[in-house]
């Protein structure tokens, strides 16, 4: 009898390294290469501070209950911006998507507006909402908008014409078009867009927070400015970066959580 030997794939044979080692490597490396340029001097502290320093600062800061008091500021901006840039970007996004009347007097004014820098909005907000909370919100909101309407007007806009004929040859009304073909087939694009929105909502917030601010991790790096503390600001901009990974990962989570039914190529 013939002895069958069970074929692998190539892939499969390779020798496999950790996904989580690989993915902590580069920046292990850089982190390593930035401490030796820092303690030969190639680096001047005025200049970049070390990575030693920069923890030693950063755990003084949490220690006197500075940097988490700030954070809680900024992740209320965020968070208030994103839910008034999200209700309205896709609020505008389903009537444009959805109606053509909609289409017609929507889509022209927001396809002018998002061509206009939100951040050079940021003198007239001052005069319109004076220099408190309301022009940080309303200049999160701005950057939140345009990147969830886009993607989920051309979500909407990308549904398949042959499912919308299925549905109706089943008896679908028109919510239940909506409801059960055009909402799920616009959700890839809608996830794709809060994830866009999300980075532009912590760089708006970058922007807002030098707005006459008193709090916030944009405040510190004020302050840092002013007494050349680089050691701080290196702190404040490693926060906003990694708040705005955790936000990506839970927007990733979401992904995976709502879009079982859609197999994808994750890569090899």
């Amino acid at each position: 009898p013939l002895d069958l030997q069970p074929v692998v794939p190539a892939s499969a044979r390779r020798a496999r390294v950790p996904r989580w080692l690989r993915r902590t490597t580069g920046p292990l490396l850089l982190l390593a290469l930035w401490q030796l340029l820092s303690g030969t001097g190639v680096l001047a502290a005025d200049v970049l501070a070390s990575p030693g320093r920069i923890a030693r600062v950063g755990w003084d800061l949490i220690g006197d209950g500075s940097l988490p008091s700030a954070m809680g500021t900024s992740l209320q901006r965020v968070a208030l911006g994103l839910l008034f840039g999200t209700a309205t970007g896709t609020g505008l996004a389903l009537l444009a998507g959805l109606f053509r009347i909609g289409e017609d007097l929507v889509d022209a004014p927001v396809q002018m507006l998002r061509t206009v820098p939100f951040v050079g909005l940021i003198p007239l907000f001052i005069i319109w909402f004076g220099i408190g909370e309301a022009p940080k919100t309303a200049i999160i909101t701005l950057g939140v908008t345009f990147p969830l309407y886009l993607n989920v007007y051309a979500g909407i806009r990308g549904v398949d014409a042959q499912l919308i004929e299925a549905g109706e040859s089943l008896g679908l009304s028109r919510w239940g078009l909506v409801r059960h073909v055009v909402l799920p087939g616009a959700l890839p694009g809608a996830l794709t867009g809060l994830r866009y929105s999300l980075g532009i909502a912590w760089l708006a917030l970058v922007f807002a927070e030098q707005v006459n601010a008193d709090a916030g991790i944009g405040f510190l790096m004020v302050q840092a400015r002013d007494f050349l503390r680089t050691d701080v600001i290196v702190v404040c901009l490693i926060v906003y970066a990694f708040l705005g990974l955790l936000a990506d990962f839970i927007v990733r989570s979401l992904e995976r959580l709502l879009l079982q039914w859609r197999p994808t190529f994750t890569g090899r």
